[in-house]
């Protein structure tokens, strides 16, 4: 079912998603038209979503657009979902098409993949990290239980201190990029950032880790809604993460970590 959402004033349009510069550089581009009336925009459903035939695919939304409104409203969620992140997996499905990567769980992508290869490292990580981003959303307020619980109240002192540390964190992120909440190799959890559509999985991370956690600090994660309001956009985030998705993505990391 479609659902017809009517919006005033200056829109935001984010429909023209990126291109690669001489092959160095990605750019995201951004188109803003200045309508003067009233418009109609057609909103479908996550269901109605699918990526091209490939080796990977998104992953489903759970819940309808307008399930994190008003923190996330149905607009955003819907660009942000159904043309970035789709976008990505049709780019990154193209690149690997008859390499070594074809076959490849895209974690190994991202360990092995040359950070030379711009296209796949910009379409790999935008991949990853939106299906860790959307498969860590949920509309009903959450706070960690079990075993992350603990290990957050032992390592950062309190749930406050994490919260406050992680958004202290995305604060200060500048320009397009990425907060994690990292296992690191020996099973710590470690707040860390990346530029663009990197991640600590990549060998040029500062912090080498398993994300659990990652907030998208791209404009088109928030600029809809927020506009230059970064902080208000990281605590709507903040108020909807899957906690218990993350403890599961906690555990399985914990597994591949070294023994010392």
């Amino acid at each position: 079912m479609k659902k017809n959402i009517t919006r005033f004033g200056i829109l935001a349009s984010f429909l023209a998603l990126f291109s690669c510069n001489d092959g160095n550089k990605l750019t995201e581009v951004v188109e803003v038209p200045l309508p003067t009336k009233e418009e109609k925009i057609t909103i479908g459903t996550p269901d109605d979503i699918k990526a091209d035939p490939g080796s990977f695919g998104i992953t489903k939304l759970p819940f309808a657009y307008d399930g994190l409104a008003p923190d996330i409203r149905s607009l955003t969620l819907e660009t942000h979902y159904s043309k970035h992140y789709v976008t990505y997996t049709n780019n990154l499905n193209k690149e690997i098409v008859s390499t070594e990567f074809e076959n490849m769980p895209i974690e190994d992508i991202l360990k092995k993949m040359p950070l030379t290869n711009i296209k796949l490292r910009q379409n790999a990580g935008g991949y990853y990290n939106h299906t860790l981003y959307f498969n860590l959303l949920t509309p009903k307020e959450q706070t960690p239980k079990d075993t992350l619980a603990g290990s957050i109240n032992k390592e950062f002192g309190s749930f406050n201190n994490l919260t406050n540390q992680f958004k202290g964190q995305a604060e200060k992120q500048f320009g397009s990029g990425w907060v994690w909440l990292v296992v690191d190799r020996y099973g710590k959890l470690q707040i860390t950032t990346t530029d663009n559509q990197d991640n600590p999985l990549m060998k040029n991370a500062l912090i080498p880790g398993t994300p659990i956690i990652g907030i998208d600090l791209w404009e088109h994660a928030y600029y809809l809604d927020y506009q230059n309001r970064k902080g208000s956009y990281i605590d709507a985030f903040y108020k909807h993460i899957n906690w218990e998705k993350a403890n599961e993505y906690y555990i399985e990391a914990l597994k591949k970590v070294k023994k010392v």
